[in-house]
């Protein structure tokens, strides 16, 4: 068990994924200071009006992008770890805590799963036209460097961070992905009815 400096926000970072924040209240000034200057990280969690969830990220601070005069911080974030919250701690001018790792169990995914889910979301990323890099098979845990990689609701990533077995997680990310492709499908569709007004156009 270790003490974390928190950082409560209304989204859920993943482990690889990156997020820009921007730090404006004196005290989490305080803590992100204190992450550069000792080279460490802080624990992000999902808080909203029901309160702070007891599984969270710790993330580092990959890139400071701008420091105003006024002390304000513009800066990229990286997720990395996944922690549980025991009990919330206090003495400093942020919100600390006591926190455990949250390791995942032996349940690694296929081969197949693996290639099925980057090949769906090659499929979605033509479909988006996105050029966002496809990762590589051997991520140690592809479900979440696939899952930072689209929009997600706060309760799905949720549901993948507390999720401990990759093969489990890596076949909802699939679903996920397929879900994602049908709907961009039925818009585009959609789109392109609205553009012709449902009509052939002969000329």
């Amino acid at each position: 068990m270790t003490e974390l400096g928190l950082f409560p926000l209304p989204l859920v970072l993943l482990p690889t994924e990156q997020v820009p924040l921007h730090i404006f209240e004196e005290r989490y000034q305080e803590l992100i200071g204190e992450c550069l200057e000792r080279d460490t990280e802080f624990g992000l969690l999902y808080a909203d009006d029901d309160g702070i969830r007891e599984i969270g990220t710790s993330a580092a601070v990959i890139e400071v992008i701008t420091r105003f005069e006024d002390g304000r911080l513009n800066i990229v974030v990286e997720g990395r770890e996944r922690f549980r919250l025991a009990e919330l701690t206090s003495g400093r001018s942020f919100q600390t805590g006591a926190v455990s790792p949250l390791v995942d169990d032996e349940d690694p995914a296929g081969r197949e799963e693996v290639e099925r889910a980057r090949e769906l979301f090659s499929q979605l990323r033509e479909l988006t036209g996105a050029e966002v890099e496809i990762p590589a098979a051997e991520e140690p845990q592809l479900s979440y460097a696939l899952a930072s990689r689209v929009e997600l609701e706060p309760e799905i990533k949720l549901e993948l961070l507390a999720e401990r077995s990759e093969r489990v997680r890596l076949e909802r990310v699939c679903e996920l992905l397929e879900g994602a492709a049908v709907t961009v499908s039925r818009r585009r569709r959609a789109a392109e009815r609205a553009a012709t007004n449902g009509r052939v156009h002969l000329d």
